[in-house]
Formats: structure tokens, sequence, C-alpha cells
């Protein structure tokens, strides 16, 4: 398999710092809508429980509202399919802003949704049908969204689409901030009654200004000299030509998604498991987005100079090591300090893994296909790691007693993605 890192159709000519640095800023507002929703939604999952999903027992409830959680992840390989193929066929702009209208409606319903006790099942349902428009937009946002970035500049690959993650560590900044307010600067009848739905109806008024802004977008050069040559892919096309090239891009996302989605699952850890204050969850996941936002850029920046894969194979390797000895620290020492350098770490070995990320999966299929093949393999790569996995590791805890759950979880999502990338060194791209 030959893996390039541009199409010949493009000659690589960047436009001016000025007009890509409001190209960064557009993107990344609206990308962090797209995943503050979804990332409130599981940092909320405990009242949510409560609220929308009564069960027989605490355990039940809380297990009813992570499948709920993942069962918009169902969605995501379909909305990858259909928004993917869309951005290849008329451009990224016009599929980002499809998205984004998309997640503001699903955003909206949980905003305004009736309580089980306010509404009995109805409730329950315009939730999960909520949670289905919005993983079906976020399955289209990420190929288009990170399409974009990397074609922006590709010299200068690495660092634009490392905004792709960096944007996602504001979104853990943001909802990781709601959650320290709420469980500190609220009572826990307040946070029931109407605290809760803050951090929706935020999204609600971020929406207008991402939408604006991504209206004054325009194409990516590179989409744009590729698509007058009429060379684009159709979705049949896609899968066939880059069957390999979708397995390997599903392969460098698992780390990320588990990780990712492990995040959401730490509030609740921190306090069922390690019994600290709940807010001592959210300020740990505060780190960890402050982390990943200052970052992921630098460590992007760093792959356009010395290759994709070196930090990328360092860190997934100390992640795979040393993930499970540092839980096991953790549930024999637990306090406050213990819990926030264990986060801090994972976060700066995950910088290093997400940084060069984007480009690397970018550089894997041709521009015609771009957008189609990095929707695809990322959300297949969410839906069966990713979305489920605070569902699985609650599960584990209870059925081993266990609680280096979720060390045994990011250890084999770290082990997979290292093999991954040293299958792609091997291909010839570094």
């Amino acid at each position: 398999m030959a893996v390039t890192q541009q199409d010949g159709a493009y000659a690589g000519q960047p436009a001016p710092r000025k007009k890509n640095a409001k190209m960064i800023v557009a993107i990344s507002i609206g990308n962090a809508l797209e995943w503050f929703d979804l990332a409130v939604y599981g940092f909320l999952a405990a009242t949510i429980a409560k609220l929308f999903f009564p069960a027989v027992n605490e355990f039940y409830s809380l297990m009813l509202t992570f499948a709920t959680f993942g069962v918009a992840f169902v969605m995501r390989p379909l909305g990858a399919v259909v928004l993917g193929a869309y951005a290849d066929r008329v451009g990224r702009k016009k599929a980002l802003s499809l998205s984004i209208w998309m997640m503001m409606l699903g955003t909206f319903a949980i905003a305004v949704a009736p309580t089980f006790t306010q509404a009995g099942v109805f409730g329950s349902i315009m939730v999960v049908l909520a949670r289905l428009a919005q993983g079906f937009s976020a399955g289209g946002e990420f190929g288009s969204a990170t399409a974009f970035l990397a074609e922006l500049n590709p010299k200068k690959r690495g660092f634009y689409a490392s905004w792709q993650f960096a944007s996602q560590g504001l979104v853990t900044l943001l909802a990781s901030a709601f959650g320290v307010y709420l469980n500190s600067g609220l009572t826990p009848e307040q946070l029931e009654s109407w605290g809760w739905r803050l951090p929706f109806f935020f999204g609600l008024l971020i929406g207008p200004v991402a939408i604006y802004i991504r209206r004054q977008m325009h194409e990516s050069e590179e989409f744009t000299a590729v698509a007058k040559k009429g060379d684009t892919s159709s979705l049949g096309q896609t899968v066939v030509a880059e069957r390999q090239k979708l397995l390997l891009s599903f392969g460098l996302v698992i780390l990320l998604t588990v990780t990712s989605y492990t995040l959401l699952f730490l509030p609740s850890y921190a306090v069922r498991q390690l019994h600290l204050e709940p807010v001592y969850g959210f300020t740990g996941t505060l780190l960890m987005g402050c982390i990943q936002l200052l970052m992921t850029p630098i460590f992007g920046a760093l792959s356009d100079r010395i290759g994709r894969t070196p930090t990328m194979l360092a860190a997934s390797l100390i992640i795979a090591v040393g993930i499970i000895p540092g839980f096991a620290y953790l549930d024999s020492h637990v306090s406050i300090l213990a819990f926030h350098i264990l986060l801090g770490a994972l976060a700066f070995a995950l910088t290093g893994y997400s940084g060069p990320l984007a480009a690397l999966m970018s550089e894997l299929f041709p521009t015609r296909s771009r957008g189609a093949g990095l929707s695809m393999s990322y959300s297949f790569a969410v839906t069966i790691f990713g979305g489920f996995a605070p569902f699985i590791i609650a599960w584990m805890i209870n059925a081993t007693g266990s609680n280096l759950a979720p060390a045994i979880y990011l250890a084999f999502g770290s082990a997979l993605s290292f093999i991954t990338v040293i299958y792609i060194r091997r291909l010839g791209l570094r």
C-alpha cells in the first residue's frame, strides 16, 4: 500500500496566516460546541440517571444512563457515512454547517426535556432521541472538521490539524468548569431541580455564534483544486479503494477514544470508588482539559519537524505500561493530590499521541476521499471502543470488585494503537 502525504493535484500553497487563524477559530468554536454537549451528558450521568432513568437501585440507574450515553454512538457510523460522503461531494463548509444545526437540535431537546417524575417515560424517550440526533451529527463533524484543518496548510499540517483535539481539550475545560460550579455552588436539590440544565442552555447560547462564524468560512484550497477537476470519490469507491487505510485509521483512534471516554467516567469513579468529594472529580478533569488545550498544538507542531510517529509511539507505550501501576498506587494511597497527579500525567502522555494524530490520519487518505475516510474510521472506533467505555468500566468494577478496571481498559486500547503506529511506520509514513 502506497501512502502519500499530498495529492499531486494540489501544489501545497498555504493560505495567508491571518486567514488560517480565522479558520482555526471557526472550526474550533463549532467543534467545541459539538463535543461540549456530549461531554456534559457524560459528566452529569449520575444526576441524569436519577431524573430520567430511575431504577430499583443506584447502580442500575447509572448503567441505564451510560447505556443511553452509548446508544448515541450507534448513530455515529451512519452520520459518518452520510455527512462524510456529503463533505467529499459538496465541500467541508456545508457539511460542518449541517452538523452543527443537528447538534443544536439535540441539545435543545435535552435542555427542555421533562423528567421522569414530570412526564413519565416520555421524558426518557425524548432524551434518547436527542442523543441519537447528537450522535448522527458528531459522526460527520470529525471528518469534515479534521479534513478542513489538515488542508489549510500542508506544510504545517501537524500544527493545524492538531486543533481538532486541542478544541476537545477546551470542551473538557468548559464541561469540567460547569461540573465544579454545579457541585460546589449549588445544593443537591438545586442541581436536580434546574442546575443540571444550565450547561445545555449554555451550549445553545454559543451555537448561533458558531453558525455565524462558520458561514464566513471559505472552502479549503486543497479540496477546491480537486473538486474543480471532478476528482471526487463516491462512498463505495472510498470503502473499496481505501479499506486498508480505513482499518489503520481505525486502529490509530482506539487509544484516543478509550482515554477520552474513560475521562467522562472519572467524576463518577472519584466519588463511587475513591470516595472523594464530587468537586474533585471535576477539578481532575479540569486539569486534563488545560493540559490538552495547551500541549496538543505544541506536539502537533513538533510532528511537522520530526515526524508524526515518534511521540505517538512513546506516548502509547508509556500509557500501556504505566497506567495500571498508576491506578494501583492511587487505589492504595487515595488522596486528592495523587488523583490529580495521575490525571495530569495521563493528559500529558495523551497529548504526545493526539497532537500528531489528526495529521497522520489525514495523510492516510487522498483529498478526494478524506472526509468520508476520516469520518468512518473515527466513528466506528469511537462507537466500538469509546461510546460504551463508561458502561463497560462500570460493569467491570461491579463484576470484579476491582478499582483497576479503567486502567486495564486504557492499557488494552494503548497496546492496540501502539501496534497500529508500528505498522504504519513499516509502510513508510513517519
